[in-house]
């Protein structure tokens, strides 16, 4: 395959069928390298084209905790106030600077993430 800019659906289409094609090539080959640099043109492509919002506050705190495995609970012991957490989960309370920043630290969120309208 030719490596060009991605500049259209079709083109992104026929990538992905390559990347599938050579996706087991074996490192220092010539595919290997294709696989590579078709990837960034891939990814370079959907992050114009397509990109992923972040979530919310609300809802980066949720996917953290089932990543983590953590419970509501969990959560008011990291904020200092148990009974806030349901609140906040709730979106019937706002995070405050100090929640904020106690759960960027101890959930590694970042704080631009926790600082948006939600």
């Amino acid at each position: 395959m030719e490596l060009k800019p991605i500049r259209t659906e079709a083109e992104l289409d026929l990538a992905f069928k390559r990347l599938e094609d050579i996706f087991d090539a074996v490192p220092g080959t010539k595919e290997s390298d294709e696989l590579e640099v078709l990837s960034l043109l891939i990814e370079d492509y959907e992050n114009k084209h397509h990109p992923i919002e972040a979530p919310d506050p609300i809802e980066a705190i949720k996917i953290r905790m089932e990543e983590m495995g953590m419970n509501q609970k969990d959560l008011g012991q990291i904020i200092g106030f148990k009974s806030r957490a349901s609140e906040i989960l709730n979106r019937k309370r706002k995070l405050t600077l100090k929640m904020i920043r106690s759960i960027s630290q101890q959930m590694n969120i970042p704080t631009d993430v926790l600082v948006k309208e939600y």
